[in-house]
């Protein structure tokens, strides 16, 4: 009997320490794949920095014209946006397009504060910054979700409103990658690393049945930036943020607004709820339309801007 027991915590112990080396070796090859591709997206000759909130806010602003303020989604980074951006400045815009906090190399918040209302005051503040006080906003899912939160609170400085994708509803269903950091199990073992398998599924899941977008590039970048340790935190906290609905107040956006959306992706209403809204919809692609379809989102963006009796002001320099 004594030696069964002795039996069964060795059993027990060598599972666990297996357990153990799975992981260092995995969170090793994590970081080592990290490391490899650190050098591309370190900041480069056009980055820049501002600080907001106690964030330093990673940004770039390229073009001349009436200024647009570019949101990326959830999971994701400016890099997500850079192929419209440069659409958008070859058809005379200026842009603005930022890593949002807790994602690229913004970072996370101190606070760790990822309510919709905390991001929509922070961007606001971050505008501020650069002292541009009227502007049009396109945004991107979790983007998108800011931006019309922009559009109901500031409307004396938002000009136009672009929504792709956007959330806000609560009916819209929940993407994996967010799915998995709500797991109980599987959030505590993401706090260490995140897998690059898991990475590469959550994109192809996000994207269009004949999207060829993911590749390794895309995949390498999406998980460095995930690996960031506050990033990784970040993530968690923000997919585990109780957010409040606010999505009755819709109604009540009242700037020009297009809604570029996906036939595939639920949850869209942003048509039905805004007066005089205009609605483009793309039978192809998936969540990530920015990066799928670039110039169809450009063009979409650059006829609604010049068509809309509303445009920016106040107008860009060039590379500030």
């Amino acid at each position: 009997m004594k030696k069964d027991k002795i039996k069964v915590r060795n059993i027990i112990f060598l599972f666990f320490t297996l357990i153990a080396i799975i992981t260092i070796s995995i969170y090793s090859l994590n970081n080592s794949i990290s490391e490899n591709i650190a050098e591309l997206y370190k900041p480069s000759a056009d980055s820049r920095f501002s600080i907001v909130d106690g964030i330093k806010i990673h940004y770039k602003r390229k073009g001349e014209g009436p200024i647009i303020l570019l949101l990326h989604g959830n999971g994701a980074s400016l890099q997500s946006f850079e192929q419209v951006g440069s659409a958008l400045n070859a058809n005379s815009f200026a842009t603005v397009i930022l890593d949002l906090p807790g994602f690229g190399l913004t970072g996370s918040r101190e606070d760790r504060d990822y309510r919709i209302q905390t991001y929509t005051s922070t961007i606001a503040r971050f505008m501020e910054s650069l002292e541009v006080q009227r502007y049009s906003v396109v945004g991107n899912s979790l983007g998108g979700n800011i931006a019309w939160n922009l559009a109901l609170e500031y409307p004396n400085r938002v000009d136009n409103l672009v929504l792709i994708n956007a959330t806000g509803y609560p009916e819209k269903s929940i993407p994996l990658g967010i799915r998995m950091a709500q797991n109980p199990v599987l959030k505590l073992l993401l706090k260490l690393w995140t897998p690059r398998w898991a990475v590469e599924r959550s994109l192809r899941s996000a994207v269009g049945s004949n999207s060829n977008i993911v590749n390794e590039s895309m995949v390498d970048r999406i998980h460095f930036f995930a690996n960031q340790s506050g990033n990784r935190i970040a993530f968690i906290d923000l997919a585990n943020t109780d957010q409040i609905d606010r999505s009755s107040y819709i109604k009540n956006i009242t700037v020009p607004t297009l809604v570029l959306r996906s036939s595939k992706i639920d949850g869209q209403h942003f048509a039905r709820d805004i007066e005089n809204c205009r609605e483009l919809v793309n039978t192809e692609g998936g969540h990530l339309l920015p990066e799928e379809d670039p110039n169809w989102v450009a063009s979409a963006i650059s006829e609604f801007m010049k068509s809309s009796g509303k445009r920016s002001q106040i107008r860009s320099s060039v590379h500030l």
